[in-house]
């Protein structure tokens, strides 16, 4: 029997290896922006088009190569960065392993110019599928240029794996975001498809945060610094109240790399307790310094997980140094023990000389006997506000039994079941003649044949929207109603993105925007069924919760619109109805395709049949 084990070819073995470094165009601009920084480089242009599936190219003004290491990067483990397995502990450059030129080779028609400062001539290298087809000497500027064409072009299975434009370039951006908030010392822009999308000078980290994110972000950042035996912590972190529903803020970088690090993420969500409102997660940009023998980068081939020696340590400084900043500036309540108090009371900014008696002013005319005329308010409480506080009789003491009466029969006591067996013959039988109650304008109850029926009005509205909002998308026909003072508001480029993404969708449900600049949009209109609300903040919360929707839960795209839409523009909580809407919202409710399942999955109404009231009151 012949031998079975065999070594692969390095065309193959490339292939591979792609598959664990290069998933997406957005992990080929990873790598070759790192790579250009490593080399030195101050400025880098990165260009894309179709997303990067057409061409990713990245322009510096690096150190360059030399003709054999030109042609020598693209061999796989192939590296600057080490030279031996120790070097692992000290590394302080971005990249290690020398798999992804061979990789990114490997997958697509590359094409190398480069040269160095010190040589009069640059060299060309073009490769495809880790065959090099053609290599030449040419007068070049200094730096390096590297154009990555027709990704995954043998590979088709991979290709028609890839999400559309619109998302791939979302994942481009997000890992444009992360490197250039990890270098805002040097210049960088990013082009997509002719347009310039981002155009980031030399700055400050506050300066790259805003010009990143929006100029709104300003106000927003509390600056963070800290300095100890163990690790070094700088950066800035959001304020509470502009907190959001999605995880799309959130940086680590340690020793300017980023990572994802959900024990470190704990730490931070740990020192906004008490400060946030439920599943909201703050902003934050932190710069971890440590050494890097007490750490271990080589755990994942994307290299965004990292091993620590210490982590629980550095989990207690993150989370104190987060406390203290946030009551440094006045976010979070501290305590100043070294503080004297007593004094407090008799400082004062104002000269002596300023300072008024105050003065007594009263009603010489002032008869309490007097009924026929109304008395005069002394600017701090009326005459019957005061007579109330001095005798304990309330104003209107002749409606308190009415009062009582109607408070008593919104609290009357119900035995909530489980039950939710409801038929539709029940509901023919349910008329407007019937009485509608609002039990602490959370429940609407109301009277059926077989006992009583008790509903969630906000679990209700929103089915109601949801389906309405579904049969605008599939029709296209969703009615506008034309705002006043139509509305500008700005996006982050992200979620610029995705609302040029979303366009057709708002627009078939009543949205009428229009862009208006880079990253802005006008509002001239809104779905008629949203009736008066904020277009800013709906528009805002929808993003976040279709971005929400995209990562964990994976709906297609317009079930997510319609949900999202539909649970922030249905009435809250603590909403109260009147008579006629409580009827309309009945009406509707039983006009749903589903109306006993909320968009949760969880009931929407219950009953409680007359056997039930029978035997709470042991009368069987």
């Amino acid at each position: 029997m012949s031998d079975i084990i065999q070594l692969l070819p390095d065309a193959v073995a490339n292939q591979i290896a792609a598959g664990e470094v290069v998933q997406r165009p957005a992990s080929a601009v990873k790598e070759l922006v790192e790579n250009a920084i490593d080399a030195g480089a101050d400025k880098i242009n990165l260009i894309v088009r179709d997303a990067g599936k057409t061409l990713i190219q990245v322009i510096d003004n690096g150190s360059g190569m030399s003709v054999t290491d030109a042609r020598l990067c693209f061999e796989r483990h192939a590296t600057s960065k080490i030279r031996k397995a120790e070097d692992l502990f000290a590394i302080r450059t971005m990249g290690f392993r020398g798999e992804a030129m061979a990789s990114i080779a490997a997958i697509a028609h590359v094409e190398l110019k480069t040269k160095r400062a010190e040589d009069e001539l640059g060299t060309i290298v073009e490769i495809e599928g880790s065959r090099i087809i053609d290599q030449h000497p040419e007068a070049l500027p200094n730096g390096t240029s590297i154009s990555v064409k027709n990704l995954f072009y043998n590979i088709p299975a991979r290709r028609n794996f890839l999400k559309s434009n619109s998302v791939e370039m979302r994942h481009i951006i997000d890992e444009f975001q992360r490197i250039a908030l990890a270098n805002p010392e040097l210049f960088f822009t990013l082009h997509s498809d002719g347009n310039e999308i981002f155009h980031l000078p030399k700055e400050t980290l506050k300066q790259r945060i805003v010009h990143l994110f929006g100029n709104n972000y300003n106000q927003k950042l509390v600056p963070v610094e800290e300095d100890t035996t163990i690790i070094s912590i700088n950066g800035f972190i959001g304020k509470p109240e502009f907190a959001k529903k999605t995880r799309g803020e959130q940086f680590f970088f340690v020793n300017k790399r980023f990572v994802k690090d959900p024990y470190l993420h704990h730490a931070v969500m740990n020192a906004y307790e008490d400060l946030l409102p439920a599943d909201s997660f703050p902003l934050y940009v932190l710069f971890i310094d440590i050494d890097p023998s007490k750490i271990d980068i080589n755990v994942h081939p994307t290299k965004t997980e990292i091993k620590y020696e210490d982590e629980k340590s550095i989990y207690a400084i993150l989370r104190s140094t987060l406390k203290r900043s946030l009551g440094k500036y006045n976010i979070a309540p501290s305590l100043d023990f070294n503080q004297e108090t007593s004094f407090n009371g008799f400082i004062t900014q104002k000269p002596l000389d300023e300072i008024k008696v105050p003065a007594i002013e009263f009603n010489p005319n002032f008869n309490p006997f007097d009924t026929e005329k109304e008395p005069k308010s002394s600017g701090l409480s009326s005459y019957s506000s005061v007579l109330e506080k001095k005798s304990g009789i309330p104003q209107n003491w002749d409606t308190l039994y009415q009062i009582t009466e109607k408070e008593h029969a919104e609290q009357l006591p119900l035995h909530q079941s489980h039950d939710d067996d409801f038929s539709q013959k029940e509901v023919a039988v349910v008329s407007k003649q019937h009485q509608f109650f609002q039990l602490h304008k959370l429940y609407i109850a109301t009277q059926i044949h077989s006992g009583l029926i008790l509903i969630d009005q906000q679990a209700a509205h929103e089915r109601i929207l949801f389906e309405q909002f579904r049969e605008h998308l599939h029709t296209n026909q969703g009615l506008s109603q034309q705002s006043l003072f139509p509305q500008t508001i700005d996006l982050s480029v992200s979620d610029f993105n995705i609302v040029e993404e979303l366009l057709p969708d708002l627009q078939s449900l009543g949205f009428q925007l229009r862009p208006f600049g880079k990253t802005t949009y006008i509002v001239d209109g809104i779905p008629a069924d949203l009736g008066n609300v904020n277009e800013k903040l709906i528009i805002e919360q929808v993003l976040e919760d279709y971005k929400n929707y995209d990562s964990a839960v994976k709906l297609n795209k317009r079930e997510s619109l319609a949900k999202s839409l539909a649970k922030n523009a249905a009435i809250k909580a603590g909403t109260s109805l009147d008579q006629d809407a409580m009827v309309e919202l009945f009406d509707r409710l039983f006009a749903c395709e589903l109306p006993n399942i909320s968009l949760q999955g969880k009931p929407v109404l219950i009953t409680i049949t007359l056997q039930e009231f029978a035997e709470k009151f042991n009368k069987l």
